[in-house]
């Protein structure tokens, strides 16, 4: 028999079945929503999902909300209670993929106006597996898609209509047979990944595109800024990187909360590097892997231990 599956929807749990919105939704329309991406990765050897880094996450989905004037009846503390007790009751003993959404709820098209819109908040739980294949390095493109300029779209919080860009850029480079896309600024600097920020290493030194780059001010990258810089001594730089700057480069890697740490082993038929996963990624992705299951007694701050019951 399978176990019913929770969501959070209306200020209270309800069967994922019944979690559901109206066409009429504002949101659906218009994309007038704010998401977060939060991994839970399954300890097996201690018997508990580990939720990474939680409160920061929904820090930032409050960060969107301001921009969006989205008004939630939860605080940072009561929504992280909201996640911890869902994951809880949906008992699950693996990976999965936590999704908050904060949205205009209103059933009103044809409004281009934020103000007065009704505000809603969901949260779904899901087993996820792995969003990219880690044990090997991905083979990426350019994409012919430009990232979008913050004075067009807000692009340091994880806005949904934001998102579009991202689908059509991953789409085209699978579709041409790749893994992934790298995606440039409109004046042609580099930004991120299509779900990914982006690290380069150069001669010892660990670059990545500046907060001004129009890339998300992501969890995993601070965390791997933090990682390298306290665990590897090494200084993490924030400047433009020019695209030709990726071919020399000795390493190349992404990061994100479904991504993990993963190297980049050719861009643009190019191989960065040997090719091969770097030395330096290789440190930064065991550092990372062993903090996001919480083994990783230092940085036990950044993990939430839940013990799954079902229900």
């Amino acid at each position: 028999m399978t176990q019913q599956a929770w969501a959070f929807l209306g200020g209270k749990q309800v069967p994922l079945e019944d979690a559901k919105v109206g066409v009429m939704t504002h949101a659906l329309h218009y994309g007038t929503a704010v998401f977060e991406g939060i991994r839970g990765n399954w300890n097996e050897r201690n018997g508990n999902v580990v939720i990474f880094r939680l409160k920061e996450h929904y820090e930032r989905l409050f960060r969107g909300c301001k921009i969006l004037r989205i008004e939630l009846p939860f605080s940072v503390d009561e929504l992280c209670k909201i996640t911890v007790d869902l994951l809880e009751r949906n008992g699950y003993r693996e990976d999965v993929y936590i999704r908050p959404l904060a949205f205009k709820g209103a059933q009103l098209v044809a409004n281009l106006n934020l103000a007065g819109l009704e505000d809603e908040f969901m949260l779904v739980i899901v087993p996820f597996g792995s969003y990219i294949d880690n044990s090997r390095p991905l083979r990426c493109q350019t994409s012919s898609w430009r990232k979008a300029m913050d004075s067009s779209m807000p692009t340091g919080v994880k806005l949904s209509g934001l998102y579009t860009t991202s689908i059509l850029a991953k789409t085209e480079a699978v579709a041409a047979g790749y893994d992934e896309a790298i995606l440039l600024n409109q004046d042609g600097t580099v930004s991120e990944g299509s779900g990914e920020n982006l690290f380069m290493i150069r001669d010892g030194v660990i670059s990545t595109p500046s907060e001004t780059d129009n890339c998300l001010l992501g969890i995993t990258r601070d965390s791997v800024i933090q990682l390298a810089k306290q665990e590897l001594g090494m200084e993490v730089v924030q400047r433009h990187i020019h695209r030709s700057e990726l071919y020399l480069a000795d390493e190349v890697f992404l990061t994100g909360t479904a991504a993990h740490v993963t190297a980049v082993g050719e861009l643009d038929h190019r191989a960065i590097g040997t090719g091969e996963t770097g030395p330096i990624t290789k440190k930064l992705q065991d550092l990372y892997f062993s903090t996001v299951v919480g083994d990783n007694d230092r940085y036990s701050d950044w993990c939430t231990l839940v013990s799954p019951s079902g229900g």
